[in-house]
């Protein structure tokens, strides 16, 4: 078997397989590579000594079966039969879940989740986005703290677990996300600058040194990154990536990387006939993210969008501190104007940043469905003090007029886990760090930040505690009983109803008309034939929708049709979906 290594500072390179060391030689086709052949086979432990060093896993490694400080495994993906004629399923139309697989089920496995996932396929969502699967330390994690960016955490069950999970979704017919990070590795367990140039001191992020993108040895670096990427779809088939926080990318070259990766996936897709897209977090509320390359854009095929999610979880909750404050001044305002123009801050001043910040969406030339929107994720329900979910600070109704908004709206809508069913359990901020100078330096931290802000200490949960992950496991009990099951109905039509009129999927952002009242807290909006209002007020409303022959689709409370004038009288804390006719 032929083992390689990109090692370009090293004078020289050994490989350690099975038991038994042999000396690399340099590739003479490829300056700072090493490579050499061994016996090995799946399962053969290896690694890599640099100088007469001590022996480190492969940077590219597919299996770590000790973790990230132990060897690595070679990985026969020829080994797995893939019994589904997967011919994949595109981004347009579709709903997404986030799962993070060590919370999802108690036993934090990929063969559990999968057993679970037949409530999706009924639930009406066509995507799985796992968070984060590669190696970090320990058993349970959010994942954004993962090495070995070829690798699978081996405690959900390793590079099998992942192919048993993702053909089960396929057999579903749902679609499978994989949330990867490239703009920073785990602080423990990292052995990639032992290697080469893969960190920069020319850029800085929240992390620490940049990963490097555009300084010496970023050829090499960038060429890591996409391969990455491109065998996360091609040997595990799954259908697209998430990118996260792309904007601590820092990227100088005429060429940005994201240009590039967008190309590489793409090429991918016309070679296999399966559509495969790339799904960015991004903060930068910057149109070229998701315009097409032949356009002068990145090429990404969509984004998160948090302008829709901040706006609306103003409306809903009232809060108003941070990044929140300029949304809370005129909350149904700013729904309205993510409805229509995707973008809240695109060029208006943003006072949590101090600055003017982002940059207006061309409505006739950007597809909606390039906007995720959504009212929980995991960053703004894990980044609370104590990972309350919007059910443990609204009510049921407010609940159901968050829904319909999120399914009803022009964007590709995502979920949560557990948010169809307004889960009880709280999603909260935990790690499993083995070095114990970083597990208490991770806990102190923590408790830190938030004292800041006013919390006390003992509120704030340990990280490190077990029950802190325990309290995080979804309760798959609550969907049986109410008012869990209630939401639970209300999400499942609302996804029907998505299935059922082509208005819902409709990729003109422009189309979409909002009406709205501040003062008595309702807002409405049409897309084709389609109304959808919601009120948010703690008093019944009259909205005035102009039309008076329209059906009732959905409501949360018992509802009429709008009367003769074309007013519709509307329950407190309740959402309607009509169809004119």
């Amino acid at each position: 078997m032929q083992f390689e290594v990109w090692a370009p500072q090293a004078g020289r390179v050994t490989l350690r397989c099975d038991g038994v060391t042999r000396a690399l030689e340099r590739d003479p086709e490829r300056e700072g590579w090493w490579r050499g052949e061994a016996e090995a086979h799946d399962g053969s432990r290896y690694g890599f000594a640099l100088d007469d060093g001590p022996v480190l896993p492969d940077p590219r490694s597919r299996r770590q079966p000790d973790g990230p400080d132990g060897l690595s495994a070679v990985v026969d993906h020829d080994g797995f039969t893939w019994r589904t004629g997967w011919t994949g399923r595109p981004l347009p139309g579709a709903v997404l879940y986030e799962l993070h697989v060590g919370t999802y089920t108690r036993e934090g496995t990929f063969d559990a989740a999968a057993e679970r996932l037949g409530h999706l396929a009924d639930l009406g969502v066509t995507h799985v986005e796992l968070m984060p699967v590669c190696p970090f330390p320990g058993r349970h994690g959010w994942g954004y703290e993962g090495v070995s960016l070829w690798a699978v955490h081996e405690p959900y069950g390793g590079p099998e677990g992942l192919k048993r999970f993702v053909e089960r979704a396929h057999a579903l017919g749902l679609g499978v996300v994989l949330d990867v990070v490239h703009n920073h590795l785990g602080p423990s367990g990292n052995y990639l600058p032992q290697f080469g140039p893969y960190f920069t001191d020319t850029h800085h992020t929240p992390w620490g040194a940049a990963v490097n993108l555009d300084a010496p040895g970023s050829d090499e670096v960038r060429a890591y990154l996409v391969d990455s990427a491109l065998a996360w779809l091609r040997d595990y088939r799954i259908d697209g990536l998430r990118l996260d926080a792309v904007h601590a990318l820092v990227d100088t070259r005429a060429r940005h990387f994201l240009e590039e990766l967008s190309q590489a996936v793409d090429t991918l897709a016309g070679d296999t006939g399966r559509p495969l897209f790339l799904i960015a977090e991004s903060d930068l509320n910057d149109p070229r993210v998701i315009t097409p390359r032949e356009n002068g854009g990145f090429g990404l095929h969509a984004q998160w969008n948090d302008d829709f999610h901040h706006a609306l979880h103003t409306a809903l909750t009232g809060e108003a501190q941070g990044y929140y404050a300029d949304f809370a001044r005129a909350p149904l305002a700013a729904v309205a104007k993510t409805l229509t123009g995707g973008f809240f801050h695109d060029g208006t001043y943003s006072s949590f940043r101090g600055r003017h910040h982002g940059r207006p969406l061309d409505r006739t030339r950007v597809a909606a469905h390039r906007l995720l929107g959504y009212s929980q994720t995991h960053d703004q329900i894990g980044n609370r003090a104590q990972g309350d979910r919007l059910a443990a600070l609204v009510s049921p109704g407010l609940l159901a007029c968050a829904a319909a908004l999120t399914l009803t709206a022009p964007f590709t809508p995502m979920l949560f886990m557990g948010e169809e069913w307004a889960a009880g359990t709280p999603w909260q901020f935990f790690t499993d760090h083995t070095d114990p100078a970083l597990a208490k330096a991770v806990s102190e931290g923590r408790r830190r930040e938030f004292a800041a802000h006013g919390w006390a200490e003992q509120d704030v949960p340990d990280p490190q505690d077990p029950a802190t992950r325990d309290r995080s496991c979804l309760d798959w009990s609550e969907p049986e009983r109410e008012p869990h099951a209630r939401v639970l109905d209300w999400y499942r039509r609302l996804l029907e109803l998505r299935r059922e009129q082509p208005d819902l999927t409709d990729p003109d952002l422009a189309d979409t008309k909002v009406a709205y009242d501040e003062e008595q807290r309702w807002l409405a909006f049409r897309r084709g034939d389609v109304r959808v209002a919601v009120n948010l007020g703690d008093r019944p409303a009259d909205i005035p929708l102009g039309i008076r022959g329209a059906r009732v689709l959905a409501a949360w409370e018992p509802v009429g049709p709008p009367g003769p004038n074309g007013v519709l009288r509307l329950p407190s804390e309740s959402a309607v979906v009509l169809l004119q006719e």
